[in-house]
């Protein structure tokens, strides 16, 4: 038990630690093998990982078209758009990425999934959907957690972290409703059993 509460711990805290050094206000560098650009349509001026995480649905649309990387990191915390987009619940932008091809078993830093940040946060319609798509639920992160397992923590004990999370990203555009957190925790497990 004592085990299984270290595990939940770390994976909480670095699921913290991607989403506080977020680089919110800087515009990220496309990778070198992502130059290529759609003759017809020209890539926007705010580049993707901006355009998520302020819920531009239009402009991720039009980096879409123009064949941006849906894969690149941004490079504090290694997070795709994809990951970005669940973390701020943009529900949407998710979908369009998923379909459009977003690879799905990309790891960000601490070695999370978009499966493993859509159960953390209790987004239930998007946990839904990675598992439709048939994302790989076995994935271990970084610290040896499947997605169903960085959630089977008690909710007490992550509530706090919930809570700083809030606080500082708050300003940023992330909502977390606490009581809809620990409501859907058990949803997700569900989902993911």
């Amino acid at each position: 038990m004592k085990e299984v509460k270290m595990k939940t711990l770390k994976v909480v805290l670095s699921i913290c630690l991607l989403t506080t050094l977020f680089p919110a206000c800087s515009q990220s560098k496309q990778s070198a093998n992502s130059t290529e650009v759609s003759s017809t349509v020209q890539k926007p001026s705010t580049d993707i990982h901006t355009a998520v995480l302020h819920g531009n649905a239009e402009v991720v649309k039009q980096h879409i078209a123009a064949g941006t990387d849906l894969n690149s990191k941004e490079p504090m915390a290694g997070s795709t758009p994809l990951m970005t987009a669940i973390t701020f619940d943009h529900v949407e932008i998710a979908k369009a990425l998923i379909d459009a091809g977003a690879d799905l078993e990309i790891r960000n830093r601490d070695g999370s999934t978009a499966l493993h940040v859509a159960a953390f946060f209790c987004r239930v319609e998007l946990v839904q959907l990675l598992v439709d798509a048939e994302v790989d639920q076995s994935k271990k992160n970084g610290f040896g957690a499947t997605a169903l397992e960085s959630i089977s923590g008690p909710f007490a004990e992550v509530r706090p972290v919930y809570e700083m999370m809030q606080a500082q990203l708050g300003p940023l555009g992330l909502k977390l409703d606490l009581t809809e957190l620990e409501k859907n925790r058990p949803v997700v497990a569900e989902i993911l059993k």
